[in-house]
């Protein structure tokens, strides 16, 4: 596990999601570049383990990381967190309890981190990381939403069909068992359903 400082990666994705006077942004640039470091994972290691407090907010630079939960000692995905998306144990995060799901890179990863403090900071005295913020967590909100509508009315077929159409990429970056699992499907049966289409 490395960590370094970094320069410029995470204000792209940043300012997709802003849209507002130049002043906050140039001030967040700064802010940004001090504020945050870069975090080098290996395939395999955590970034938090489950029943441990999760210390930090990132961005995905590059990587690939999975969301999972142990049900009756079965590894269950819960989220896959890709390059160019924010992700972190939240709940943990923000309110220092211990974490329900481990978070682990399935590949090499390059991440932006900020620690709590600092990203506290940033929301209450940077309106353009404010708003940042809550458009990505908006936008998360209404994703969960899909999804868990989605595994209580589609079959596994149009599970996989809509993740075909929507995110062709996960596909082609996530190995099977993680994607099966993600989608509430074995593996057996996904490997037929993907002969079938």
């Amino acid at each position: 596990m490395t960590v370094s400082k970094s320069n410029d990666a995470f204000l792209n994705y940043l300012f997709q999601f802003i849209d507002i006077k130049e002043q906050s942004i140039e001030e967040l640039i700064v802010k940004a570049r001090a504020s945050f470091e870069v975090l080098y994972l290996k395939k395999n290691q955590f970034f938090v383990k489950e029943n441990e407090v999760c210390q930090h907010f990132c961005f995905v630079e590059s990587g690939i990381l999975q969301h999972s939960i142990e049900v009756l000692g079965e590894e269950k995905t819960t989220y896959l967190a890709l390059k160019n998306s924010v992700t972190s144990s939240l709940s943990s995060f923000l309110f220092g309890k211990p974490s329900r799901k481990s978070i682990k890179a399935i590949a090499d990863c390059s991440l932006w981190i900020v620690d709590l403090k600092t990203f506290k900071d940033l929301i209450e005295n940077n309106m353009a990381f404010h708003q940042f913020y809550y458009n990505v967590i908006e936008k998360q909100i209404c994703l969960i939403d899909d999804y868990r509508i989605d595994l209580l009315t589609l079959t596994p077929e149009e599970r996989y069909k809509k993740l075909l159409a929507t995110e062709p990429k996960l596909l082609q970056e996530v190995p099977l068992h993680y994607l099966s699992s993600f989608l509430g499907i074995s593996s057996r049966h996904m490997s037929r359903i993907r002969k079938s289409i």
